[in-house]
């Protein structure tokens, strides 16, 4: 049995900008996503898909995929878009569910679903490189989106990614040397990003907006010092903060916290980014925020 593997991400600037053409930086986790795959020349024309979360079961699907239909499911919901996405699969690839070979294809997402570093981006990535087609547009026929979570999937690096006025990856060595002095907390909840998406949308943004947050990707990417990317983060912060309308998460949350605190991806969930403070473990346990971890246990 063959396997692909792609990690997860974290978006560390021009959150919802991106989408407009912002420079953006992102950087990989460590816990990604495995594909699986074998296949059988039994004339079939069949799809065993088993996906798990953490090694735990959760979606068993048996798929006839010359007449696209689900022959047994545990999951109709997301066997459906399982389907959908195999479809998009097929009509892109060349060498993948093209004739009567059966295949097994068996994912395993190694961090919890609420942690949004890319369950979706992960597996687009992998069944691409498995059907030998590009991510991107298999992404953009199944789900939509900037792309940058699947330029960290593909490229395995830090990226600096920009999609406008074409799509431009750059794979960077973000390593400054305070980076042990950064921390991530997951906020206890999954944040559905097309909803933030919706909202970003549906307000207007000037072409000087967009150009500061890469003015401000490219100075934290240069930044030497702590005081200097603290800097950074709370102008960033207070920038999104005043173009959407929505308190930053220190002032809804953490606003007696000594060091900065960030948003990372979807406002209002999943994890931030934090300078450690003081006691900052008992800090955060105190308010029920338990799952803290060190830059280097979380990336790349």
């Amino acid at each position: 049995m063959g396997s692909i593997f792609s990690p997860g991400k974290l978006l560390l600037t021009s959150e919802y900008f991106v989408l407009d053409g912002a420079l953006a930086l992102a950087v990989p986790t460590k816990p990604g996503q495995e594909l699986f795959f074998e296949e059988t020349e039994d004339g079939k024309s069949e799809i065993i898909w088993e996906a798990r979360h953490q090694d735990e079961p959760w979606l068993a699907a048996r798929i006839d995929y010359n007449h696209w239909k689900v022959l047994e499911s545990n999951n109709e919901e997301a066997s459906a878009f399982i389907l959908k996405v195999l479809k998009n699969v097929r009509s892109r690839s060349r060498k993948k569910l093209q004739h009567s070979t059966s295949y097994h294809l068996q994912t395993n997402l190694q961090f919890p679903p609420d942690f949004g570093l890319g369950s979706s981006s992960t597996l687009m990535n992998n069944l691409a490189q498995w059907a030998e087609i590009d991510p991107y547009e298999l992404n953009e026929a199944c789900l939509g989106g900037s792309g940058y979570d699947i330029a960290v999937a593909k490229e395995r690096s830090a990226v600096l990614y920009q999609n406008k006025p074409v799509r431009q990856i750059t794979s960077v060595n973000f390593k400054p040397a305070f980076l042990d002095e950064l921390v991530f907390i997951h906020l206890n909840r999954k944040q559905d990003s097309r909803e933030g998406i919706s909202l970003y949308h549906s307000m207007e943004k000037s072409d000087s907006l967009i150009l500061k947050f890469s003015q401000i990707t490219k100075k934290v990417v240069q930044a030497t010092t702590l005081e200097e990317f603290t800097g950074l983060m709370e102008e960033h912060e207070e920038l999104v903060s005043g173009f959407l309308g929505l308190k930053t998460v220190k002032a809804e949350y953490f606003s007696d916290y000594g060091g900065f605190v960030k948003s990372l991806g979807a406002w209002g969930g999943d994890f931030v980014m934090a300078s450690k403070f003081g006691d900052y473990k008992t800090y955060f346990s105190d308010r029920n925020f338990n799952r803290i971890f060190e830059w280097k246990e979380l990336v790349l």
